[in-house]
């Protein structure tokens, strides 16, 4: 079950993981442009993350899952048909590509985890505008609903309402999750449901949710590495996470820059 947050010390190791989790963010979206490999900017966030005294969440996860290697790197960087796990590669961005980050750091024990999604190189495409555009505010709406007392539901139901009403669909079979003192714990924070599903929020709970948006099919499928997830009809996605904590006085975001 996700950890509860019942000390200031607590909040505090939280939010500087969150913290250096977003920094690592702002400095791999700095460095993305044509011609730029994915294995770079790899190498950008595993040297911030190494400077502020805490370690990549990503790097040798994985190992108690048998047939499938240890992750290999700091960031996962999915590119286009890719929404989630792509391993970092020597191959350069091109213009236009939709490009999706996912960062994480534990720092004193404590996870900080956080995707981001932008066009390689600034000119979107209408569309990935559109992706970009509606996981950014999915993920609002889906902040927003994370109260105590709410139901994991109403996160879920909100933010798929919202994804299908721009005609996009939520990706099956990946969401967010409880995190803490562990990167993923229970519960599942699924992107589709009722808002009746799931368990009552409680203060001190955190949760990070991560909208997956498809601009075609919402199944998936996972390449022969083991970790890169692909939508299935290789349309184009986009993914986006925040680290949330759920306080009295709302949901309180932990993975801001």
């Amino acid at each position: 079950m996700a950890i509860t947050i019942k000390s200031n010390e607590q909040f505090a190791l939280m939010r500087r993981a969150g913290r250096i989790t977003a920094q690592a963010l702002v400095l791999v979206r700095e460095a993305v442009k044509p011609g730029v490999t994915t294995r770079d900017l790899d190498t950008i966030a595993y040297n911030y993350i190494k400077s502020q005294g805490a370690i990549p969440s990503f790097k040798g996860y994985g190992g108690q899952m048998r047939g499938i290697p240890r992750y290999p790197a700091t960031i996962c960087a999915s590119v286009n048909a890719v929404i989630v796990h792509g391993i970092p590669s020597d191959v350069p961005l091109q213009e236009g590509d939709l490009l999706s980050i996912d960062c994480g750091a534990i720092y004193r024990g404590y996870h900080g985890d956080a995707a981001i999604s932008l066009a390689v190189g600034g000119k979107a495409s209408p569309l990935v505008q559109r992706l970009l555009d509606g996981g950014e505010e999915a993920l609002h709406i889906g902040v927003g609903k994370a109260q105590a007392g709410n139901r994991i539901g109403v996160i879920s139901n909100a933010i798929q309402q919202y994804v299908e009403g721009l005609g996009f669909r939520v990706v099956h079979d990946y969401g967010g999750h409880g995190i803490g003192t562990a990167m993923h714990e229970d519960p599942h924070v699924p992107n589709e449901g009722y808002p009746t599903d799931g368990i009552v929020l409680r203060l001190g709970m955190a949760i990070a949710i991560e909208p997956m948006l498809s601009a075609g099919s919402p199944d998936v499928e996972v390449a022969a590495d083991g970790w890169a997830v692909i939508i299935k009809d290789r349309a184009l996605s986009s993914h986006f996470e925040h680290t949330v904590a759920i306080t009295e006085n709302g949901p309180e975001i932990m993975t801001l820059p």
